[in-house]
């Protein structure tokens, strides 16, 4: 066999042995062990307190990906509920004027892109999600207060097409 294609056939073997190793977070059964999880998702993005002793994962794709899940476990380290939550259903459920940068933060974690504009006193947090598999990005608005002001979204203009002159 051929140096090169010895080189291409242990590649191609090791890739596959390290993707066989990745776990899908919407695959995960409830009851699983939360160090099992971390084991085969790796370190999560955030983990936030729950209420009566459980914790979320929170495991991000951000900057480039387009999921946020959210691996809730009981005060026993078991799995309860897995979501995705990069979705209009809940941006469009954070409260104008109440919400604040922290509670994006918990629910989304880091932005894709932090931006300012000249029209808005504040930080813009935009977050690349699929809607509908339409690429689109949701802009959050917080003022200098850290409180969420307002909820925009756009295209994705990565997918755009230039028209043809």
């Amino acid at each position: 066999m051929s140096l090169p294609r010895l080189q291409t056939l242990l590649t191609a073997s090791l890739l596959a042995a390290g993707l066989a190793g990745c776990m899908v977070p919407q695959w995960q059964k409830p009851g699983m062990p939360q160090a099992e999880v971390e084991k085969g998702m790796g370190k999560p993005t955030l983990v936030v307190p729950l209420p009566e002793g459980g914790q979320r994962l929170v495991y991000s794709q951000q900057p480039a990906g387009q999921q946020v899940y959210h691996m809730d476990f009981d005060a026993q380290r078991k799995l309860v509920h897995v979501e995705q939550v990069l979705d209009t259903a809940h941006f469009f459920a954070l409260r104008n004027g109440v919400d604040t940068r922290d509670d994006v933060y918990r629910m989304f974690g880091p932005p894709a892109i932090v931006e300012r504009v000249y029209s808005f006193k504040g930080d813009i947090w935009t977050y690349r999600f699929l809607d509908n598999t339409f690429a689109r990005r949701a802009h959050v608005h917080i003022d200098p207060q850290g409180v969420v002001q307002k909820v925009m979204f756009t295209d994705e203009s990565m997918y755009l097409r230039e028209p043809h002159r």
